[in-house]
């Protein structure tokens, strides 16, 4: 069995030999760019330690891992540009350090050359796989069109919102585990298992997401603190806030996101403020643990010995935040 730290090894390697040497020069490089921003590499990881669960031949997973990390950056790098945002990783956002016409280009040769190295998937699950991919990125469009519309609308609910973050986040961390599952040579329900640990795993990860968007350290976080306040994302905060806000605290919240940005610091530190006089940050968490349990529950459920789940259990326990 591989450990982690062998599995981003082999990653980033792969990454590093990756040649974008056609022309015209200026198309690929923003692609380099945010590849060599780096990341936790968490999708391309879960696909080759899902591959060595069932064998120990993860080369064979390889391609199709860079090919759902390459996707996963194309996603990133049009996110940002639809949030406006300016700093990706602690570094210049791709529309920042170019401009707009270049992310929508450069982003859609991404996606292009992600379905080029999925391709390489062997022969035998090929089909499967080209399948569940071309069904994850029409769910991941689909959950970034609810994001977008919840902005403009006042009474999303928790299960909507869960239903938007199963899309946009937990189907492609679900694909990478199903995906190197199936092509280690695990049977149809494993493989569907594994998925639905993926589905619970991304949950997760996005509610976690959310609470270090205005919780977090910016410095360790890569990005600006407060983006989702900024851009009145419905996010899980903010929805538990207006069904716990006084009237008061829910004027204070509306009046900010009907305004103009032109005070972004007092908007952030007024609604952070609301939240953490109504507890939500505790919530939160609560509800990133419950989803962590569902997790770890389908994980037990494969049939596997317990030392081959090792390295994936503390890979995601690691990257939750968890002690145990």
């Amino acid at each position: 069995m591989y450990t982690f730290d062998q599995v981003l090894h082999i990653i980033e390697s792969e990454i590093n030999q990756l040649q974008f040497d056609r022309q015209p020069q200026h198309l690929y490089l923003p692609v380099q760019y945010i590849l060599s921003l780096g990341g936790k590499r968490i999708r391309p990881a879960l696909v080759l330690m899902a591959c060595n669960l069932y064998c120990e031949e993860v080369e064979k997973a390889i391609k199709p891992a860079i090919g759902l990390e390459i996707f996963h950056n194309f996603t990133l790098l049009h996110d940002d540009l639809i949030d406006e945002a300016d700093k990706r990783r602690n570094q210049l956002t791709v529309h920042k350090k170019w401009n707009t016409n270049t992310a929508i280009l450069s982003g859609d040769a991404m996606l292009i050359l992600a379905y080029q190295l999925i391709a390489e998937t062997p022969q035998q699950q090929l089909k499967t796989i080209l399948d569940l991919f071309t069904q994850t990125a029409l769910e991941i469009c689909e959950g970034q069109q609810y994001d977008m519309e919840f902005e403009m609308r006042r009474d999303v609910t928790e299960e909507e919102y869960m239903e938007m973050i199963r899309l946009k986040t937990a189907v492609l961390l679900a694909c990478c585990l199903k995906v190197g599952a199936l092509i280690g040579g695990a049977s149809g329900e494993e493989a569907n298992r594994l998925y639905q640990f993926g589905i619970f795993t991304g949950i997760a990860f996005q509610l976690q997401d959310d609470l270090l968007d205005t919780f977090g350290d910016p410095q360790t976080f890569g990005k600006n603190i407060g983006g989702d306040i900024l851009c009145n994302k419905k996010t899980f905060l903010l929805i538990q806030t207006m069904l716990r806000a006084s009237k008061q605290q829910k004027e204070v919240i509306r009046s900010f996101q009907s305004g103009r940005n032109d005070r972004p610091e007092e908007k952030i530190t007024a609604i952070k403020s609301i939240y953490e006089s109504l507890g939500v940050h505790e919530l939160t968490n609560d509800k990133i643990q419950y989803y962590f349990d569902l997790a770890m529950k389908e994980l037990s459920r494969l049939y596997l010995p317990a030392d081959r789940l090792k390295t994936l259990h503390q890979t995601i326990t690691l990257l939750m935040g968890r002690k145990s």
